[in-house]
């Protein structure tokens, strides 16, 4: 993989970290509502606990987000060229998302 090329496994795990942390609190909000379900130990839950993500799952992710933003930009290329435009527009990638969604 062409480090210049790569997206930041740092940015990648601060992202994560951010959607589990908000995912997190949300069920706790939820779980003092429905306090019927709590745990005699608190914290000691697997559902409470933050997730995490070694290196090894952040370079696939990476890798796979470079692939997928490339292919993005790939087809919206190929989209804006067959309408004799140079520039990539939102419209562009909008016709080819839903199938970029479905092969990924």
């Amino acid at each position: 993989m062409d480090a210049n090329n790569a997206f930041d496994s740092d940015l990648i795990h601060a992202i994560f970290k951010h959607i589990w942390a908000r995912r997190f609190r949300e069920r706790e909000r939820s779980d003092a509502i429905d306090a019927t379900d709590a745990e005699v130990a608190l914290g000691t839950s697997k559902k409470n606990r933050l997730a995490s993500a070694n290196s090894n799952a952040l370079k696939l992710s990476c890798e796979l987000l470079k692939s997928f933003v490339s292919e993005a930009v790939q087809r919206a290329a190929i989209i804006a060229e067959a309408e004799g435009i140079d520039k990539i527009e939102a419209s562009h990638l909008e016709r080819i998302l839903p199938q970029l969604l479905l092969d990924f």
